[in-house]
């Protein structure tokens, strides 16, 4: 009976620390740094004083690129006042990545974290699924997570005031 209450309380707690572990709203945002197409190694904690969709998503996953053509006109229309977009990519294939990146007509950050759910930075931030978007404010602080369409422009917008 003591080394069942032994596992039973370990295994409880491995539950706590993995649930506090993932990323929320109201926590600050940690910073990612990873290399864009040109391989220069870009900082998410460079955008602050911005308004930040932070993105994670893959050229082989269709909501994502879906996703992406909706992300296109918001930041055409939003970039002007301070919001910016800083998409990671999780492809293992950097052509597949460059070639979606062409095709959707994204003009926004994009960085690569190669080697798909087992990314270093898609495990550190415990992301299970794509598109996966957190929204930071200006301070780099997550408002808020996967927002879409007329919400996301919403509070964007909000943010911005």
């Amino acid at each position: 009976m003591g080394i069942t209450r032994i596992v039973f309380s370990l295994v409880l707690l491995i539950m706590v620390v993995t649930v506090q572990a993932q990323h929320k709203a109201g926590e600050m945002a940690p910073d990612i740094a990873l290399r864009d197409v040109n391989g220069k190694t870009l900082h998410l904690s460079d955008l602050k004083g911005k308004v930040v969709l932070l993105d994670f998503w893959a050229s082989w996953c269709g909501p994502c690129r879906k996703a992406n053509k909706g992300f296109a006109s918001l930041y055409a229309k939003l970039k002007p006042k301070g919001f910016e977009i800083f998409s990671v990519s999780i492809d293992d294939e950097k052509g597949a990545w460059q070639q979606a990146i062409a095709a959707d007509k994204i003009t926004w950050l994009q960085v690569n974290d190669k080697g798909g759910w087992y990314a270093p930075v898609a495990t550190a931030w415990k992301i299970e699924q794509i598109p996966a978007t957190y929204l930071l404010d200006k301070q780099g602080k997550i408002v808020a997570l996967d927002l879409e369409g007329r919400e996301l422009e919403y509070r964007v917008n909000k943010l911005l005031k």
